[in-house]
């Protein structure tokens, strides 16, 4: 679900002091943009799967980019519905997994 190397990449680039802020802004626009299409604004759908599917990749939500990718292809190919409950899902399932990493590990590991 999560590209754990890909977050530490992150980390490293970032630096401490920078990422957690950096994962906060990603989070914070997520909840935005997630309730957005709740709301079923499918002239949106499009660039919110694209800003969406590239935020999550760099972070290492692997699983939700793939999804986000899929709606993104979708909405291109005009087809306004998609599985908002796979996606909310599946963020949910990523949102909680990443909030058990603690310093490049999931917290309980040793």
């Amino acid at each position: 679900m999560i590209d754990w190397k890909r977050v530490n990449e992150l980390r490293a680039e970032l630096g401490d002091d920078d990422f957690a802020p950096v994962v906060e802004l990603f989070l914070d626009e997520i909840e935005g943009i997630v309730m957005r299409l709740t709301h079923g604004d499918a002239e949106r759908l499009e660039n919110d799967m694209h800003f969406l599917k590239g935020s999550a990749a760099n972070l290492g939500f692997t699983a939700f980019a793939q999804i986000c990718q899929q709606g993104e292809i979708g909405a291109r190919d005009g087809h306004d519905a998609f599985d908002l409950a796979t996606l909310l899902d599946c963020y949910a399932a990523t949102k909680k997994e990443f909030s058990g990493w603690n310093g490049g590990r999931k917290s309980g590991a040793a």
